[in-house]
């Protein structure tokens, strides 16, 4: 592969990163001059420069006038992780608090600084490519789109969607795949195939909220398992308690888990799926955050691993390229049938326009070039937002380490009850998610989920300053 000027300079800010975080560099140490760095890497004073802009753009090194360039963040001066959670005693009857309801209303509020939002910006989003793929599609589609699609979905889209899995070590066909109305409609058509109303299902804990009250529109009663936020789920305690409790279907997001951004490790994944063949239980895999990954490889996911076809792989394009198009997509293995089934009694078709246009936007190889570009935003944002925690939160605040996804969750001091904080920020115009929606036990009450999707601003860092004060008050 030729070394382009872009993966030079991000080669050379690998290396500076990696002595940053062991802490070779220390904070205060000045790096060689721009000049220098180019003599020694062999490569050209821009490159040598957009090197250490990368860093500064992170937060770890900054420029001083007439100086050159300072280490100003170390990695390893991080928060501590926070805990995984206490086992429940037993499964629990889904009541989604009113919370929900008021901080999504308060998310749509003029003038608010969002860290409640699990999402990218506008200003992320592909929209002038998306917009040339909807006209070429217009172009495309048998009488302007407006029939409608097969009930499988658009053809194009998932073949498309067959080519990329080879970036998730995946080697599907386009007839395994079923196209849906977003991520969440994937999720509720997989759900529905595998359990009946008044079966057991099993969520990580803390759990998305929208997955709380998707069990509760089923009738499902749930089983939390505790959850490391860094690598996922307990394997060991699930293991006991499928047979104890009697649960029909695993629910996972097993890549940045929302809202602590855990990612189990392909080990973990291979275990999970292991350990459901011998049940014979489905386990429905959330992998819509996948893509967003910080390091060098995307993560794998349990399909991979999966044999028997008890594994139901669920996506969507809303987390990265437009999320008003409500274009997603499940692998749902031997429960393919009852999906198209469900997706004809409940809907009949996809709108077929989005759909062929997401198609003819991967067509053209745009969906990689689009990610590569978001993903170092997003990696960069995640740096400058968890340096302001760090210097703006009390001292016994404990973060977590996503290494990819739009989220972080934060466990404050048990004084702090972070509802009613929430109550006090949305006076300043803040919005975030109080711990407690992410549970259906009396539990989280001093935990917050920030969101750093947005790119890094004022507003952004006096929004974390006045968290940080509103807390140190609460204290």
């Amino acid at each position: 592969m030729l070394k382009t000027a872009e993966h030079l300079y991000l080669q050379i800010a690998d290396k500076l990163e990696q002595l940053i975080a062991k802490e070779v560099l220390k904070i205060g140490d000045k790096l060689p001059s721009v000049r220098t760095m180019s003599e020694e890497q062999g490569v050209s004073m821009s490159t040598a420069f957009q090197a250490y802009y990368h860093l500064e753009s992170k937060g770890l090194i900054e420029s001083r006038p007439k100086s050159g360039y300072y280490v100003i963040f170390s990695p390893r001066r991080m928060p501590d992780m926070p805990k995984a959670c206490e086992a429940v005693r037993k499964p629990s009857e889904v009541t989604v608090h009113e919370m929900i309801t008021q901080v999504s209303q308060d998310m749509r509020l003029d003038n608010i600084t969002r860290f409640a939002s699990a999402a990218p910006p506008e200003t992320m989003l592909p929209a002038a490519k998306i917009s040339k793929a909807l006209i070429q599609a217009l172009r495309k589609t048998p009488f302007a789109g407006v029939g409608y699609e097969a009930v499988q979905g658009n053809a194009d889209l998932r073949r498309q969607i067959a080519r990329n899995s080879i970036l998730w070590g995946g080697a599907i066909s386009e007839d395994e795949i079923v196209t849906t109305s977003g991520c969440m409609d994937a999720l509720t058509l997989c759900l529905s195939a595998v359990t009946q109303p008044g079966d057991t299902i099993a969520l990580e804990s803390p759990a998305y909220y929208g997955s709380l009250q998707l069990a509760e529109t089923l009738g499902l009663k749930v089983l939390e398992v505790p959850t490391h936020p860094g690598t996922g789920i307990d394997l060991e305690y699930l293991d006991k308690a499928i047979p104890k409790f009697k649960i029909k279907a695993c629910l996972f997001v097993t890549n940045f888990t929302n809202p602590l951004g855990a990612c189990m490790p392909d080990a973990n994944k291979q275990a999970l799926v292991k350990l459901l063949e011998k049940y014979e239980i489905p386990l429905i895999e959330d992998d819509i955050y996948g893509d967003m990954y910080f390091g060098k490889e995307r993560p794998g996911v349990c399909k991979t691993f999966d044999t028997n076809g008890l594994v139901l792989l669920c996506n969507s394009f809303s987390k990265s390229v437009a999320p008003g198009y409500r274009v997603g997509w499940t692998v749902p293995g031997r429960y393919l049938e009852k999906v198209l089934n469900l997706k004809r009694h409940h809907s009949i078709s996809s709108p077929s326009l989005p759909g062929a246009a997401i198609a003819c936007f991967l067509e053209n190889d745009r969906y990689e070039h689009h990610l590569r570009g978001m993903r170092k935003a997003l990696h960069t944002q995640y740096m400058r937002h968890l340096q302001a925690i760090r210097e703006y939160f009390p001292e016994d605040c404990c973060v977590s380490r996503p290494q990819g996804g739009f989220v972080m969750w934060i466990e404050l001091n048990p004084k702090v009850n972070t509802y009613e904080l929430y109550e006090q920020a949305i006076k300043h115009k803040i919005s975030f998610a109080p711990g407690r929606m992410f549970s259906l036990q009396e539990r989280y009450n001093n935990c917050m989920r920030i969101s750093y999707s947005n790119p890094w601003s004022k507003q952004i860092d006096e929004g974390l300053k006045t968290l940080g004060r509103l807390i140190k008050k609460m204290s």
